[in-house]
């Protein structure tokens, strides 16, 4: 089923319901905020201790992309390998779209609803605050994508080889968007699994302040990679967060480590999604407000582009906890 599916929600406690009609399903329903009366859980206000700090946002200004080392504790990290190992077994990746210059790469995009852990990371508490950080409160989950790159049969690793996919992310956007530099628009979050603290296992490779440019010059010949290009060496349960912008590319395995990523990308609510966003309803209803947000919450269509408080939890629960930012 896609978010969100028919159901009626709950009354609020002390208050009469009030129903509002959501956009992506014409028989779903929700009930206007105020939030802090709802009986469903709340964002912790613990997780302010891991927003955007000034250096933070410097470093991600002016590279385009920011490392958040330790972001998933091992236990999180473990189980979450767990379950991307057992859906690899069940051969449901084997689906996801494959990268044709990289053979061993499983793509699978939309993949939030194949176990709640995965819906739960969309507003996890050590990455989230650095994402509103960095774009503001009028956000959601608009794209995601498991990565897992095996070894290559053939070959050897070789930056001086044939150029690799360098691209920035988001399509036609990069087309109909007629301003130099481009708005940001989005970024992503990746978390790494496993290690890729060493070249050659698979590597995201970046651009460093590429974000700022529209246009990449690429090896005439075809050969070797673009100036300044360097590979993104990070331990496992390191975060990387990049901006839609930058010149990135995904890279061949040549070594014995299963390379295992998961991406998530943010952008403003006003944008569609890029993927189809499935999940069981239960989840959704379970969730606090600011989860909800994420997964595609919004009073009408208008409220994308032009939101009341009803529409951005978030923006309520921030003004709520200014003291503690």
């Amino acid at each position: 089923m896609a978010y969100p599916p028919p159901i009626q929600a709950p009354a609020l406690q002390n208050d009469a319901p009030r129903q509002i009609h959501n956009p992506h399903n014409p028989q779903f329903h929700i009930l206007e905020p105020p939030w802090v009366e709802s009986p469903r859980p709340t964002m912790d206000a613990g997780c302010l201790k891991y927003a955007l700090t000034d250096d933070e946002r410097e470093t991600f200004e002016r590279d385009g992309y920011l490392i958040v080392e330790n972001a998933l504790p091992d236990e999180k990290r473990l189980s979450l390998i767990d379950t991307i190992d057992r859906l690899h077994a069940s051969g449901v990746l084997e689906e996801g779209r494959t990268d044709a210059t990289i053979s061993m790469r499983i793509n699978k995009l939309g993949f939030t609803g194949m176990d709640r852990q995965f819906f739960d990371l969309a507003a996890y508490e050590r990455t989230l605050p650095k994402v509103w950080g960095a774009l503001g409160w009028n956000i959601y989950l608009y794209h995601t994508h498991l990565a897992v790159t095996g070894k290559q049969p053939e070959g050897s690793y070789d930056p001086n080889g044939p150029t690799w996919g360098w691209h920035q992310d988001s399509g036609r956007m990069n087309q109909d968007l007629e301003t130099d530099p481009r708005p940001r628009i989005s970024l992503k979050v990746g978390y790494f699994l496993t290690d890729v603290s060493e070249e050659g296992r698979g590597n995201f490779w970046v651009i460093p302040g590429s974000h700022l440019n529209n246009e990449l010059v690429r090896p005439a010949n075809g050969m070797g990679q673009p100036k300044n290009a360097v590979p993104v060496l990070v331990d496992e349960g390191t975060a990387v967060l990049f901006d839609r912008r930058i010149w990135h590319t995904a890279t061949p395995n040549y070594s014995d480590y299963v390379r295992k990523v998961l991406f998530y990308g943010y952008g403003y609510r006003w944008i569609r999604t890029r993927d189809e966003m499935e999940f069981p309803q239960a989840w959704y209803d379970e969730s606090h407000p600011i989860l909800q947000q994420m997964m595609g919450h919004s009073t009408n269509e208008f409220g994308r582009s032009s939101p009341s408080d009803a529409d951005v939890p978030l923006k309520v629960w921030l003004e709520r906890h200014a003291h503690a930012a």
